[in-house]
């Protein structure tokens, strides 16, 4: 089973993406994840992409899908893999399907935007042991206190109002495309974004057919 999770930040992704490669005993590829990989063994692919990185810039697509494919190779992908955080443009999709890269099924999670504007933004964490609350879903005992080391909770930056909202912007610009992009090649599923997490993994079960 080779997958792509599509849906913006704050739709479940990556809570569906560990549940899946569990399920399925297939790796999560992460753009970042490989990059930093790839540049730490110095393998062709890597040196390329270290010297953008080192110069400051942004990864050029045909050198992220070069680290891909390289990725792509190695044992724990022979059963498949689920993409997450790539394609994130029509040009990187194009990419993929221009170096013979197999995608099965693409999975988009639709999640309206004033629910991840209010999912992502009830965020709480503790900057001292990390942990995470919600101001709805998950409530620590004392408001604004973390359970574990009764530190002051705080609002990170990415959970800031104006951050999901330019995140929400990149993502229907940039990547929101990739739906119908799909969806002509006959790969495309929807899944319902707003059920709690046990609901949106049976969905995602039924749609894969497992």
């Amino acid at each position: 089973m080779r997958l792509i999770l599509l849906g913006p930040p704050g739709a479940g992704k990556g809570t569906q993406a560990e549940v899946l490669t569990k399920k399925l005993n297939v790796p999560q590829i992460s753009t970042g994840d490989i990059l930093r990989a790839a540049v730490k063994k110095g393998t062709p692919v890597g040196l390329q992409a270290k010297a953008f990185m080192d110069a400051g810039d942004l990864v050029p697509d045909d050198v992220i899908i070069g680290v891909l494919k390289e990725r792509l190779t190695a044992d724990d992908c022979k059963n498949g893999y689920i993409f997450d955080g790539v394609p994130r443009t029509i040009a990187q999709a194009e990419a993929l399907d221009a170096q013979d890269v197999v995608i099965d099924m693409v999975l988009s999670i639709e999640v309206p935007d004033e629910v991840i504007v209010e999912r992502l933004g009830g965020r709480r964490t503790c900057p001292n042991c990390g942990a995470i609350y919600h101001v709805i879903t998950k409530k620590p005992k004392v408001d604004g206190v973390c359970d574990v080391c009764e530190a002051a909770l705080i609002i990170r930056k990415d959970d800031e109002r104006d951050t999901i909202l330019n995140r929400l912007e990149t993502y229907h610009k940039e990547t929101e495309p990739l739906i119908d992009y799909y969806k002509k090649q006959g790969k495309l599923k929807d899944i319902g974004g707003e059920f709690n997490i046990e609901s949106q993994t049976e969905e995602v079960f039924k749609a894969l057919g497992i």
